[in-house]
């Protein structure tokens, strides 16, 4: 369940960031516009993501930060359903690309979170490596059909199908109930410590 969960928790924002480049350009968006937008807005909300889910992780603890920033996520990927309904459009885009970043940087930090209460301290580099490298392989091999998708789908139908393939990976996370006030609590003391 803990290794099937980690395969599907970004797997909805991974097959939609898979296709961003392509679906930017269709849409009529120059590469300067795109480079200038993504190199901007998606760079500075990434590290605000990040940081901002860290904090979030401390006050929530991890098992409701996920709920959170997995719903974040499903919204972020939403929002490429409406750019495309809209079309061309610097400002929905500039949205999009920043409200997507943020909500992957927030996600991105709880699910290292999650990973990291995992490990056992004796053999926590192995165990961190071997769960970090299942979380590439919907990036690398579960993304590849997504070109075809999106061609066969159309780009609205395509993103739409994106947002809901993220509920499998909250429904597994329901598993994890019984155990998130421990890994929570556990968390909270080396943080206090520090």
């Amino acid at each position: 369940t803990i290794l099937l969960f980690i395969l599907l928790y970004k797997l909805g924002d991974t097959l939609a960031s898979a296709m961003t480049s392509p679906f930017y350009v269709d849409l009529g968006f120059s590469s300067t516009e795109i480079g200038v937008t993504v190199k901007f807005f998606g760079f500075w909300a990434t590290l605000i993501g990040a940081f901002l889910g860290g904090a979030l992780i401390i006050k929530l603890g991890i098992y409701r930060a996920l709920w959170l920033f997995g719903l974040l996520q499903m919204a972020s990927t939403a929002g490429f359903a409406v750019l495309a309904q809209t079309g061309y459009n610097m400002n929905l885009l500039a949205a999009v690309i920043g409200f997507e970043n943020l909500t992957a940087g927030m996600g991105t930090a709880a699910y290292m979170a999650f990973m990291a209460a995992l490990t056992d301290k004796r053999f926590t580099a192995t165990q961190y490596a071997l769960l970090t490298s299942l979380m590439g392989v919907p990036r690398t091999l579960i993304s590849a059909p997504s070109g075809y998708l999106a061609e066969i789908m159309g780009w609205t139908e395509f993103f739409i199908l994106c947002t809901l393939i993220a509920l499998p990976g909250l429904w597994l996370l329901r598993h994890f109930s019984s155990w998130h006030s421990q890994t929570d609590q556990s968390a909270q003391p080396s943080h206090q410590a520090k």
